[in-house]
């Protein structure tokens, strides 16, 4: 497979090494605690990216009622509906050299985000997290859904050889180059995701994961539909497979262009 060398990731204005992306839906009740957590947890300097959907989310309030002292926090409008278009604000909107998506409910998987900066620093383009690589864990996710996140992660890994144990999850870090080079052409939930890493992998550029742990959610509504999504998944995880078994090269990976 033909692979290209990816540009430098360098912030495009001054500011902090790290734009750290949340989108969020209604998280009043876990975004303190996991803002809290971060503070805690990330010694790399770093900016918080608020993306909503509509002025009365719950979760900006909570926000805006005790700000954390020496953070930088925007609060990102998402122009459309959904956690699609809530990351691509936030995308549009970040600026740093690497560019992290982090769920709105986790508060126990900061310490993991200066190994994932650590990772890009040594030139990784992507780096996941995983929660099925030694090391990471998976914990109380219905039978269905695990079964279905496990058996299409294998396939990932196994046969189509994607670099990472965990091609599923959303919580992946992404260097400028990335973000300012491979077009995106998903348009629902988190396959943007996929989508990114497995044209990634497509260019040859360089993958690397971090254990990660996963805990079934207590509280609040989680916006990820395995079902309503699988389509797009599919299609992304073809895309894998064509990759590896067909040859497919890097020049057949759709570019931004200068607009956007």
């Amino acid at each position: 497979m033909a692979s290209e060398v990816p540009p430098p990731s360098q912030a495009v204005s001054g500011g902090p090494e790290l734009d750290i992306v949340i989108p969020v839906y209604n998280e009043g009740e876990n975004i303190t605690r996991v803002v809290a957590a971060l503070q805690a947890g990330v010694r790399t300097p770093f900016r918080l990216f608020i993306c909503y959907d509509f002025e009365g989310d719950d979760t900006l309030p909570a926000l805006k009622r005790t700000p954390p002292p020496g953070l930088e926090i925007r609060f990102v409008k998402n122009p459309a509906r959904g956690p699609h278009g809530a990351v691509l604000a936030g995308f549009a909107a970040s600026k740093a050299p690497f560019t992290l998506v982090y769920p709105a409910d986790d508060d126990y998987n900061a310490a993991i985000i200066d190994g994932m900066v650590h990772e890009a620093r040594r030139g990784a383009a992507i780096v996941c997290a995983s929660r099925l690589m030694k090391g990471g864990r998976m914990i109380g996710a219905p039978w269905p859904k695990s079964f279905l996140m496990r058996s299409s992660n294998f396939a990932g890994y196994f046969l189509a050889r994607l670099p990472t144990h965990d091609a599923s999850n959303g919580f992946r870090l992404f260097s400028r180059s990335v973000l300012e080079t491979i077009a995106i052409e998903s348009s629902e939930g988190f396959t943007y995701s996929i989508e990114l890493l497995v044209k990634c992998h497509r260019l040859g550029w360089p993958i690397a994961e971090v254990p990660a742990q996963w805990f079934e959610r207590t509280s609040g509504r989680s916006r990820f539909h395995v079902i309503k999504w699988a389509p797009a998944y599919l299609r992304w995880m073809g895309y894998a497979f064509a990759t590896t078994y067909l040859r497919r090269g890097a020049a057949s990976v759709p570019r931004r262009t200068a607009a956007g």
